[in-house]
Parts: C-alpha cells; structure tokens; sequence
C-alpha cells in the first residue's frame, strides 16, 4: 500500500515540473521572466521579425536599432514581450509581443505598439 501512495504522490507532483523557456530562469508556466541576455542571436531574430512583420502589416519602414526590454512567457511555445528601439518610426521606442511554437516553425506577431 505504501509504495502505492507514494507512486500516486509522484504522479500528481510530476507534471508540476514546468520545462522553462531558454531564455529564463525559474519560469513558472504563464508567468513573464526577464530574458537575462538581450543580445542573444535568437532574441535579436525575434526582435527583427517583430518589427518585418508590422512593416508588412502597416506599410512602414522602421528599422531596428536595439532591443532595448524583453520578458518571456512559457504558454502553448512562448511569447516574447520586446521593447525595440527603431529608426525611421513617428515613436523612437514600440513594445512588440511575439508567439513562437518552434517545433512547428510557427511566429506570430500579436502585438505592435508604441510606448
């Protein structure tokens, strides 16, 4: 009966082992966490692919400069909240969220905004 019970006990504690993002530490699933490293090659991509995007959707032409902020969410993939500093915009700095699914080479730009 014992090893029952602690075999239960494993199999409720088990999936509250949350894989995190890699650029966060100690992420929880739906909470946003700092990226940490704001000049990773992967965060400037998602960062380049924000501000294509929205030059696609408005018919702008900004131009990155730097990212400036950035967090990440653990959800179904995980979303990237970007402030991005650009050139050639009527604002010198927008926040850009990003949901990306990687395994199935999915990115969506969810939101483009100045701040």
């Amino acid at each position: 009966m014992r090893s029952y019970t602690i075999f239960f006990l494993l199999g409720l504690l088990v999936p509250l082992v949350v894989s995190t993002g890699r650029h966060t530490t100690g992420a929880l699933t739906g909470a946003w966490s700092p990226i940490e490293d704001l000049k990773d090659p992967h965060v400037k991509e998602i960062a380049e692919y924000a501000v294509s995007e929205y030059n696609k959707q408005s018919k702008s032409d900004l131009k990155l400069s730097s990212v400036v902020k950035g967090e990440s969410q653990v959800v179904a993939g995980t979303n990237y909240k970007l402030v991005l500093a650009v050139k050639n915009g009527p604002a010198k700095k927008y926040e850009a969220i990003v949901w990306e699914k990687p395994w199935q080479h999915f990115r969506n730009l969810t939101s483009f905004k100045a701040v």
